[in-house]
């Protein structure tokens, strides 16, 4: 059976058991080859997607000398830095923050926290009252805080925000246009989510990543970077098959070679080297994903693809 019959039987799938699924597509390097919406095609928050987004405009501004994964949090921010801060504040890198290891070790500034005000007015003040709590680099926590310090890293160094920065050296060319992000009391767009975008665009960063970092030909980002970004750079402490480990904002993905950007409530882009292919899915917020989608996700469309 072929990946469209595989991807047919999905969608039928859905239908017969009335999955709460929005859309789903599958693509290879250069096109969507089959695609499917239950709601009207629309741009919606893709959560923390939004992260993975962020992390390849980092592998951009590394390879063009602006940021290095030793850059330290607290060289960007010295103003910030209080006059009793921990010793371990200071060793908290940007390697740290894109492997979700900074030491913080709680799940700060997630989309609940940020909606009922916590951090506000300002964020960096806010993390940089926090206590480090583990040594930086020993524990993975999932927090979009690490998230969001890693992409004002990247503002800091690029003398911009983030929407301008992404904007031309990502959106502008896989031609996304200027999403709708969400912003922090400052104005600053978080890091950790809250980019607005269309089934279709955002799976064009799986292909830029299925093809090993150019888009239609043009180089977008370095090889070098979609290797490292894509591939294991921390464990994870969950003892579920979706915790197959972390890379650098992308979850790695129990199929050879495979691993994903993942948004809450289901909005997952997973690139699969070894077949060629990115299988994208949207989500509705008032869906059950992890114990209705991702398992039928799984069983139904991405195990056969890969068996």
């Amino acid at each position: 059976m072929g990946a469209i019959d595989m991807f047919n039987d999905f969608v039928k799938l859905i239908e017969s058991k009335s999955l709460p699924v929005e859309a789903v597509a599958i693509a290879d390097g250069d096109a969507i080859i089959a695609e499917r919406h239950f709601v009207p095609d629309q741009d919606r928050n893709i959560y923390s997607h939004t992260k993975s987004y962020v992390s390849t405009a980092i592998g951009i501004a590394i390879e063009d000398g602006l940021l290095s994964l030793d850059s330290r949090l607290v060289d960007s921010f010295p103003e910030y830095v209080p006059s009793d801060a921990q010793l371990e504040l200071g060793q908290i890198t940007l390697r740290h923050l894109l492997t979700m290891s900074s030491g913080f070790n709680h799940a700060y500034l997630m989309n609940p926290d940020r909606r009922s005000g916590v951090g506000a007015p300002d964020y960096l003040r806010y993390m940089f009252s926090r206590r480090v709590e583990v040594e930086p680099g020993s524990t993975f926590c999932y927090s979009s805080a690490d998230s969001d310090l890693a992409g004002r890293m990247l503002e800091q160094a690029a003398g911009m925000r983030l929407g301008e920065y992404l904007y031309g050296t990502i959106f502008s060319k896989l031609d996304q246009g200027w999403p709708v992000w969400e912003c922090d009391p400052q104005g600053h767009p978080i890091a950790g989510g809250g980019i607005y975008m269309s089934l279709a665009n955002m799976l064009k960063l799986g292909q830029v990543y299925l093809n090993d970092g150019t888009w239609h030909g043009t180089r977008i980002v370095s090889e070098s970077w979609v290797k490292q970004a894509s591939g294991k750079q921390i464990d994870t402490p969950y003892s579920n098959i979706w915790t197959c480990g972390y890379g650098y904002q992308f979850w790695m993905s129990p199929y050879e070679g495979a691993y994903r950007a993942d948004g809450a409530y289901g909005q997952i882009t997973t690139i699969l080297p070894k077949q060629g292919l990115v299988v994208a899915i949207q989500c509705p917020e008032s869906g059950d994903f992890d114990n209705i989608v991702r398992p039928a996700l799984h069983e139904h469309l991405l195990l056969p693809l890969t068996a």
